[in-house]
């Protein structure tokens, strides 16, 4: 039908949008002339509405002329218009109806996909294309998206029933609509990787990816980047049909099965009502149904010790075995005398624990929390997240997938929980009398049964709270002698004591009347230890700790912490560690501050941040020991270390203190001191760096950075934001990396750090040649030298020149390269330094390559493999095997070549080195192209060119253009090799390499071949 001119057209417009609600004048008005109505608009209006009324009732009349039910039927009534309309008169009614519907259905339920698939066939080009004006554009934004929602919905539910490659079509299609819409090119990245369509699958991503950068500004999100590694990792290997997977390059490693649920509680009673209300509520609803998939443990009126944990962990070992991907826990301390745990700690413990390689682990907290909701989508998981302080502080650890299942305890009701997420809540009071009693029973035994009447007391005494029943049974266990009623009337007189103490009306008083018994009959040393011990800033101790915050012998200290378990005053957390319930670390912290003046507190926190520090050193000089002289001077610890006979119980150490150490570090800043903090972290800057943790090195040096700052210690500060930048070096986060060495030069020059100003020199140099800037990064290297040798240290000079070789080697000045490289190697075998001279062979080995003696270069990377493999370095064993894989491709051994480079690509993406990763996908595509695989070869060509672009790392760029240049050469493909040399050569201008020369040889020699296919005379 004829609609007329556009302002009629958009009355109409107007009222289908509002279609069966009352519109307003003045809402037309506002929407069909914007801003700026003129004088005349109202009449103008009611002209429009008039012709539009006409057009609808001609349009409505059938050929006799008659509309008893006319779809669309234009009233006027009170106030403004009404556009009636039949169900199905309205497209945009139509697919929100039929969305709505696909909504309330499972994604692999194929009657999804097929509402979906019908409301996306009701779209009919850009809708109100031709109408103008501010409401027009708005409108046509906004119903475009539902669209694209529509779309990913739709696509996501033809990939859960396995119709992923029919999908690549219509996905294509929309993505070409909406080029800078990343969950719809994710998803086109997934669907054509299942389909085996790779390549396609990784050129699509650069494509998003240069659009991005080029319109922008921006970069991919975690979403787009996670669906590009997906594509690499799950892909078959080119050439042999195995996916890839660890060191080996066979196939991938089965799931992580964490199993973090604590101990069970030992003579659990009672509950019975709440152990059935939580099966109820995450059992017997089945997948796919309304119920909900989270539960809140909430105590009543914020009441602790009421058995919360005992509850949810004891039900979660009940059910265990109906999660067979595994439980995890985490104790977020909420109510903890120092900081709750952070949400986005919590979430790399449980990435790690989900087979997340450290450096996977995105730095952005939502980034984090969509990577852990990513893992769990396809597992049936547990997750106990205990002693919450807030919603807001859970709402991050909550799985998305609806096959897992979430126990929150907390003093708080976390209200938002339960009405913005649909949380159960569970409200849990103090035990009943007879359940309480029955407890005392199961603790104490017959003696409990023999005196009932006293029982009862002794109950009610504890408030019926699990946690104080337990301390009191203790009690009762080692006095066999008294009858339960002298300790009722004992217990009666020690809580009417503490009543007068306190002049608030507490209600943990019983509480603390049991603590109180408890804690009085304590020895002094182990009262002593008890009070220090809620000193303690980490989740848990061991004995070495605990000696030093103690000021007491190991053996004595274990002993005592023994001794306190047994009273129930700590708790076992794993073997040979002890935890404290927050209950009972206030009422610790209460007495230390009776008992124990301010500097004995900060004398004895000094004591154990000290160890710490020390403990830490020593496993780094076992692990690193020629690097003994770059770590802190401190002082040498009054109580023993723990022992460190070789390396693998050093890294066990540094792993069980993990969480401790980013405590300790964070409670630095807030006691107006840094050198601990500053210590940790220069300390375990290299153990970081090996073992890949790049998002852990970055918490603990910025805890460091923090308390430095703090505390005005300008050294302190130049000496992390060196590691800082280290850190962001190896996350290829070039800019944030140059930031931190450049203040940490300029803090050095001003206060006088002639190492640490060398230290970030070289750094810088690093950063330059990542980035192509040859020259500049020399210039840095040959300053940082200068420094080194001026001040003696030799260590430092051999770092430099390894450098300042791998630039002369990129400058295709092989022998001074070579000369360099061997000055660092023999200053570094000097210093027995077996991770420094790992690296200065596999460097030297490249250059012997480049000087083409391929054979003695495979020695130097063999012996570099052995040495980084005997260190535990798996970056440097990573890149000794993409150097023997190169080496190999070079003396014509492709096969080989290509299982080294294989193996080298796992471990690269096992630790998260990009830069690594691309120069092993280089290598690979040459291998393969080497034997006789153009099309694999040129996968992984395509697969390193993708990288390198995201990293801006030109020099792999470059390789992968002439890798891809050659193939398509040989295959004939003449135009598009020519394209690919180009852009090397661009490239390689463009970072000032002499290498372009080569390049520029080579295109001109495919230039003269293709200008001869021109001018060649056609065979008869």
């Amino acid at each position: 039908m004829e609609l007329g001119q556009p302002r009629q057209r958009m009355v109409l417009a107007a009222l289908a949008a509002n279609a069966g609600r009352l519109m307003t004048v003045d809402a037309l008005v506002d929407r069909v002339w914007d801003d700026t109505p003129p004088d005349t608009a109202r009449s103008t209006l009611y002209s429009h509405v008039s012709r539009v009324r006409r057009v609808l009732d001609d349009a409505a009349r059938g050929e006799d002329g008659t509309a008893d039910h006319p779809p669309l039927q234009l009233a006027r009534v009170s106030g403004g218009y009404l556009l009636r309309a039949a169900d199905d008169s309205i497209d945009l009614l139509r697919f929100r109806a039929l969305v709505g519907r696909a909504r309330g259905l499972r994604p692999d339920d194929a009657e999804c996909g097929r509402l979906l698939a019908d409301a996306l066939d009701l779209w009919r080009g850009s809708p109100l294309a031709d109408l103008p004006g501010a409401w027009a554009e708005r409108t046509r934004t906004a119903w475009l998206n539902e669209r694209l929602e529509a779309a990913l919905q739709w696509a996501r539910s033809e990939a859960a029933t396995g119709h992923a490659s029919q999908a690549i079509g219509r996905i294509r299609a929309l993505s070409d609509e909406f080029p800078l819409a990343e969950p719809l090119a994710a998803l086109l990245v997934r669907s054509l990787a299942q389909a085996g369509r790779t390549a396609e699958a990784l050129d699509h991503y650069a494509e998003v990816r240069r659009r991005l950068a080029d319109e922008l500004g921006s970069v991919p999100g975690v979403e787009l980047r996670t669906a590009y590694k997906e594509a690499l990792r799950d892909r078959p290997l080119p050439g042999t049909g195995t996916e890839p997977g660890p060191a080996s390059g066979g196939t991938r490693t089965a799931p992580s099965r964490p199993a973090q649920l604590p101990f069970d509680v030992r003579a659990f009673t009672g509950r019975k009502e709440q152990l059935d209300e939580l099966s109820q509520h995450l059992l017997s609803s089945g997948e796919g149904t309304d119920a909900t998939n989270t539960v809140v443990v909430s105590a009543v009126s914020g009441t602790a010790g009421v058995g919360k944990t005992a509850l949810a962990v004891h039900w979660s070992h009940r059910v265990r075995e109906q999660f067979p991907d595994g439980q995890l826990y985490a104790d977020l301390r909420g109510y903890d005398t120092d900081e709750p745990v952070s949400a986005a700690d919590v979430l790399t413990g449980f990435l790690v624990a989900l087979g997340v390689p450290g450096p996977e682990i995105p730095l952005r907290p939502d980034d984090r929390s969509a990577r852990y909701r990513t893992e769990l989508s396809e597992r049936r998981m547990l997750v106990v997240l205990d002693n919450a302080s807030s919603s807001e502080q859970i709402r991050p650890l909550l799985p998305g997938a609806t096959r897992c299942r979430t126990v929150v305890t907390s003093r708080d009701v976390l209200s938002s929980l339960v009405s913005l997420h649909g949380a159960h809540r569970l409200v849990l009071d103090v035990l009943p009398p007879a359940d309480a009693v029955h407890l005392l029973s199961r603790l104490i035994g017959p003696r409990a049964a023999a005196e009932p009447q006293a029982a009862a007391v002794l109950a009610e005494q504890c408030g019926r709270l699990p946690l104080a029943l337990r301390i009191a049974a203790e009690l009762a266990l080692a006095r066999p002698a008294s009858p339960l009623s002298a300790l009722t009337a004992e217990l009666d007189d020690r809580r009417s004591r503490l009543e007068l103490l306190d002049s608030d009306d507490d209600p943990r008083a019983a509480v603390r009347a049991v603590f109180s018994w408890s804690y009085d009959r304590l020895p002094p040393e182990a009262a002593a230890a008890f009070r220090l011990l809620g000193l303690h800033p980490g989740p848990d101790v061991d004995a070495y700790a605990a000696a030093a915050l103690c000021g007491r012998p190991v053996d004595e200290t274990r002993r005592t912490l023994d001794l306190l378990a047994r009273s129930h005053l700590i708790q076992p957390t794993r073997p040979g560690r002890y935890g404290m319930h927050d209950l009972l670390r206030v009422y610790a912290a209460w007495q230390a501050e009776r008992h124990d003046g301010p500097a004995d507190r900060e004398t004895a926190l000094d004591r154990l941040l000290t160890h710490y520090l020390a403990a830490s050193c020593a496993a780094m000089d076992v692990l690193f020991p020629a690097e003994r002289h770059l770590r802190p001077r401190i002082p040498v610890p009054r109580t023993e270390l723990p022992p460190f006979p070789d390396e693998a119980h050093a890294k066990e150490w540094l792993a069980a203190e993990h969480a401790v150490l980013t405590a300790v570090t964070a409670t630095e800043a807030g006691r107006g001191r840094a050198e601990h903090a500053v210590g940790l972290s220069t300390t375990l800057h290299r153990h970081f760096d090996s073992r890949g943790l790049f998002t852990d090195a970055l918490v603990i040096h910025g805890n460091a950075l923090r308390a430095a700052r703090a505390a005005g210690d300008r050294r302190g500060e130049a000496e992390v934001r060196t590691c800082l930048g280290t850190t962001h070096r190896r996350l290829a986060q070039y800019d944030e990396a140059v930031r931190h060495h450049t203040e940490s030069l300029a803090l050095c020059r001003r206060i006088g750090l002639p190492v640490t100003e060398a230290r970030n020199l070289t750094n810088l140099g690093v950063l330059h040649e990542l980035r192509g800037q040859y020259r500049e990064a020399a210039q840095r290297h040959g300053e940082a030298v200068v420094l080194f040798r001026k001040v003696g240290d030799i260590g430092g000079e051999a770092d430099t020149l390894n450098n300042l070789g791998i630039v002369h080697e990129l400058l295709d000045d092989y022998e001074t390269s070579a000369e360099q490289h061997r000055q660092a190697l023999a200053l570094f075998r000097s210093l027995g330094h077996a991770f420094g001279e790992a690296s200065a062979l596999g460097n030297l080995g490249i250059v012997l390559s480049r000087l083409d003696q391929h054979a003695t270069a495979a020695e130097h990377f063999e012996q570099a493999l052995a040495l980084f493999r005997r260190l535990g370095h798996r970056g440097g064993e990573a890149h000794a095997l993409s150097n023997l894989g190169d080496a190999h491709h070079r003396l014509g051994h492709h096969q080989e070549a290509a299982t080294r480079q294989r193996a080298a690509l796992a471990l690269f993406q096992r630790t998260g080195e990009r830069y690594g990763e691309t120069g092993s996908l280089n290598g690979l595509g040459e291998a393969l192209h080497g034997s006789g695989q153009p099309d694999e070869a040129a996968t992984a060509h395509r697969a390193a060119l993708a990288l390198a672009m995201e990293i801006e790392e030109k020099e792999e760029q470059a390789r992968a253009h002439i890798g891809l240049a050659r193939i398509h050469q040989d295959s004939d493909d003449l135009a598009t090799a020519r394209g690919h040399w180009q852009d090397a050569l661009a490239l390689y201008s463009a970072i000032g390499s002499p290498r372009a020369a080569g390049v520029s040889e080579s295109l001109a020699t495919l230039e003269t071949r293709q200008q001869e296919d021109t001018h060649s005379p056609d065979c008869a």
